[in-house]
């Protein structure tokens, strides 16, 4: 483990505090890369990007690049995009359909399991070149498994399965696609791609952070309050203005939200205060008609069930995190220390109104997009921490809010002593620690 320990590791998490080093570190980083991303279930994808035997995407887990693949027999493969000759990634389409794949530099062949089909002049490579083919594919990932459609894979050849890994968070994900009239979501749209310099662990703290809107978002909260009541039928720029005021809500309010954490360093933001600054378009006449299709197709009392659930941002540590109530899903990706992409996709419930669809992506362009008022904002802070972590003076970060105050919740569940505990920071650090000093 070089010059981290375990021992050393865990002196470093705290009850209420970490060293500033698992942000700024570049050993820490290469550690959490081994570790972390080598070991957990990561979200890779949904299966309606790649519906037919031959479709793909690629990803990345952690910093390998992968290929995940719709196989002739229709099982889904997640393969190392990595030519067995040479290195050479043999594939850099972010999505298509082939046959097989060939690598750039010499022609290996490769179908879509993986398995080496074809090498240009084999005889060159000795006598044994067709022998050894079945050790020579593309490696595949060992674990790959699915739930309600969205996949997972894992570069650990064991560990928990992927029931045990989502454990309750798994309700986050019936939440979203229970919503759906035809029981099934599917990626929409184009991928929001943005960059910031900063460590991965920033934005999946932010998202069940709910102390921070009011501060962070102060400029967009207040333009929203200035500018015109939404209109109805809403337009466009109306869900920006919904969405702005709702952050503004007094610190009353987000202290009354629910905030939990599952095992394994998940957790959601639930339970909404009853104030109808943060009941979502329950006026809006699309939302009226997509609720007649839903009780057609589920049954009222159903219907009533599924849209009584009040879930916002859901975290599956360490990759993912993901809106139900507006479809938005993001998979965070570290490329370094202090550098990490994030991929945003949108969702479309099938049998829903046309129109709920462009409000999805409404939400998107309007908080998540790279311009949006409240992405930016989002961005600007976690560099300025960034920046800050790397200062020698003062070696901890302080997670103290609500700490002492936490509850244990029915089943595998904790809940925060209020709406702006820290308990999902905490909980995240404490699978840190797990991860990284397993055996």
């Amino acid at each position: 483990m070089g010059m981290f320990g375990r021992e050393q590791l865990a002196m470093m998490v705290r009850p209420d505090r970490v060293h500033r080093a698992l942000y700024s570190d570049p050993a820490i980083f290469e550690l959490e890369m081994q570790r972390l991303f080598g070991r957990a279930w990561l979200v890779v994808g949904h299966e309606s990007q790649i519906p037919a035997a031959g479709d793909f995407l690629t990803t990345r887990m952690g910093r390998d690049p992968v290929i995940v693949t719709r196989h002739a027999d229709g099982t889904v493969k997640v393969m190392i995009n990595r030519c067995s000759h040479r290195g050479s990634t043999v594939c850099e389409d972010a999505r298509g359909h082939c046959a097989e794949f060939v690598c750039p530099y010499h022609g290996w062949t490769y179908r879509t399991d993986g398995s080496l089909r074809f090498v240009p002049l084999a005889h060159g490579y000795g006598r044994d070149v067709e022998r050894k083919k079945s050790e020579l594919g593309l490696v595949n990932v060992p674990r790959v498994e699915s739930y309600r459609g969205f996949l997972f894979a894992s570069l650990a050849a064991d560990g928990p399965t992927l029931s045990d890994f989502l454990g309750p968070l798994s309700s986050s994900f019936d939440d979203m696609v229970d919503r759906a009239p035809d029981g099934e979501v599917e990626v929409a749209g184009g991928v929001f791609k943005h960059a910031y310099h900063g460590n991965w662990k920033l934005v999946l703290e932010n998202h069940l952070d709910g102390l921070h809107p009011n501060y962070v978002h102060a400029s967009s909260v207040q333009a929203a309050r200035d500018a015109p009541d939404p209109a109805q039928p809403e337009r466009y720029a109306d869900i920006a203005i919904r969405q702005m005021r709702q952050n503004g809500a007094p610190e009353a309010i987000w202290e009354s939200i629910g905030i939990w954490t599952t095992d394994f360093g998940h957790g959601y933001m639930a339970d909404y205060h009853s104030d109808s600054r943060l009941v979502v378009g329950m006026d809006n006449p699309v939302f009226a008609g997509y609720r007649e299709r839903l009780e057609h197709k589920i049954g009222k009392e159903r219907a009533a069930k599924v849209l009584s659930v009040t879930r916002w941002n859901s975290i599956v540590y360490p990759n993912c995190s993901f809106m139900g109530q507006f479809r938005q899903l993001r998979i965070v990706h570290p490329l370094a220390v202090d550098r990490t992409i994030v991929y945003t996709y949108s969702f479309r419930l099938k049998g829903a109104p046309e129109q709920m669809y462009r409000d999805t992506i409404a939400f998107a362009n309007v908080v998540n997009g790279t311009a949006s008022w409240v992405l930016t904002d989002d961005l600007e802070v976690y560099e300025r921490v960034q920046k800050g972590l790397t200062a020698q003076a003062g070696d901890w970060v302080y997670l103290a809010r609500g700490y002492g105050g936490d509850a244990d919740d029915a089943g595998r569940t904790r809940r925060g002593a209020t709406g702006t505990s820290e308990l999902p920071i905490r909980s995240q650090f404490a699978a840190w620690l797990r991860y990284m000093t397993a055996e």
